[in-house]
């Protein structure tokens, strides 16, 4: 028969001297207090390790700071773990790497993340405002915060002063994707709650402002303008291309040869260049075509039909436009993207389909079903309307504009 361990005593624990070894005092059940040849005291509990049977210590604090009676707490407590299969060392092992992976997982590196997956949704131009507005005005401050850290309180004060200089655009947009960003985490099993949710709230809406544009009648001496300016060849036919296909600025600037499909007459935007990630088609005019026949001696053998003046491997930039018309003496008045709702305007007044303009303006329909149904079944009336359109922007550039008052399309 075995003999009993006999419980330790405090008076014991304190009076054990150090020897040239180390060695331990049993208080039963496997609990022991181990003293090394220094003179400090640990706990340890030794066990067999579930499923294997093999024997392991495990730590359970130095003495005196842990007592006896709080080391018998303990043991007793990861007995009762042992007996449902856990292994303390194990656990504490997991408890030990979660609380590492806690403070690795900082805002920024869990940003990051995100940003890999929402680079494929969106296009190049709109991941670019994306990241460099959260390099820009979040990551300094908040981005080596551990994700189980922020709080609204926290990032409502960084935001606060983009709202203090009316930036209210900018603001709503860090809203939305600092809330994205904790949606990540929590799906991922980074972090249980979304602090974040409700913050846009704390801030007042943007002021919605119509981008500058002109009348309907105003169209003819735009193209005067333009025909008549030193405005150079490529960023001439860059405006007259956006506005006879009505696209925006970065989707003209950016246009790619092998989008082009001239036997078909049409050119097909892919996703990842799009605003809202769907593919738009585009049917193409005589006179957007005969704007392609005047660039292809230029840029013809390049991948982008409106190359950048200073690397022509890269595209024009989307603000080229812009900067021309303003040149042209159009500041204040107009934007390359107020060429969209010229078009809009007009091609509304004079009567065509309001669903058609839409769908030629790429605006996607909320219904799914019906917008798959409107692709297909716009295209042609689509063609018929940037036909009618084109003609109407050749007739203005030749000093008339042939308005039919309340006819329907």
């Amino acid at each position: 028969m075995a003999r009993a361990t006999k419980p330790l005593t405090d008076t014991e624990i304190r009076q054990a001297k150090p020897k040239d070894k180390e060695y331990s005092l049993a208080d039963g059940r496997n609990l022991y207090l181990r003293i090394k040849a220094n003179g400090s005291k640990a706990w340890v509990l030794n066990y067999y390790r579930p499923g294997s049977r093999i024997r392991a210590n495990v730590g359970l604090g130095p003495y005196p700071d842990v007592s006896l009676a709080a080391a018998r707490k303990k043991a007793d407590e990861l007995r009762t773990s042992l007996a449902e299969g856990v292994d303390p060392t194990e656990h504490r092992q997991d408890k030990l790497r979660a609380q590492a992976e806690q403070y690795t997982n900082t805002f920024e590196y869990i940003a990051r993340k995100w940003l890999i997956l929402k680079e494929d949704k969106v296009s190049p131009a709109y991941y670019e405002k994306i990241s460099s507005r959260l390099e820009k005005y979040i990551f300094p401050k908040m981005g080596k915060t551990p994700i189980h850290k922020v709080t609204a309180v926290s990032a409502i004060e960084i935001i606060q002063h983009l709202a203090n200089d009316e930036k209210l655009e900018t603001v709503k947009k860090i809203c939305r994707w600092a809330n994205e960003i904790m949606v990540y985490a929590v799906n991922t099993g980074v972090t249980h709650t979304n602090p974040l949710a409700g913050i846009g709230k704390a801030f007042s809406a943007p002021k919605v402002t119509n981008l500058p544009t002109l009348r309907p009648e105003e169209l003819p001496s735009l193209m005067f303008a333009i025909h008549h300016s030193n405005t150079k060849l490529i960023t001439r036919c860059l405006i007259e291309w956006q506005l006879h296909t009505m696209v925006r600025p970065a989707e003209a600037s950016g246009t790619r040869w092998d989008e082009i499909d001239i036997n078909k007459s049409e050119w097909t935007i892919p996703a990842e260049r799009m605003k809202k990630n769907k593919p738009h088609v585009i049917p193409l005019s005589p006179q957007a075509l005969r704007l392609l026949d005047v660039l292809k001696p230029f840029s013809g053998h390049r991948e982008y039909v409106f190359p950048s003046d200073h690397d022509p491997r890269r595209s024009a930039n989307s603000q080229s436009a812009n900067r021309a018309i303003a040149r042209m003496g159009f500041h204040g008045r107009l934007v390359s993207h107020g060429l969209r709702a010229l078009a809009s305007t007009t091609l509304n007044e004079q009567g065509f389909d309001p669903d058609v303009i839409e769908a030629a303006l790429a605006h996607v329909d909320k219904n799914s079903v019906r917008a798959a149904y409107n692709r297909a079944q716009y295209l042609e009336r689509r063609r018929e309307m940037m036909g009618w359109w084109s003609d109407h922007i050749e007739s203005c550039a030749a000093g008339k504009s042939p308005f039919i008052s309340g006819t329907a399309h």
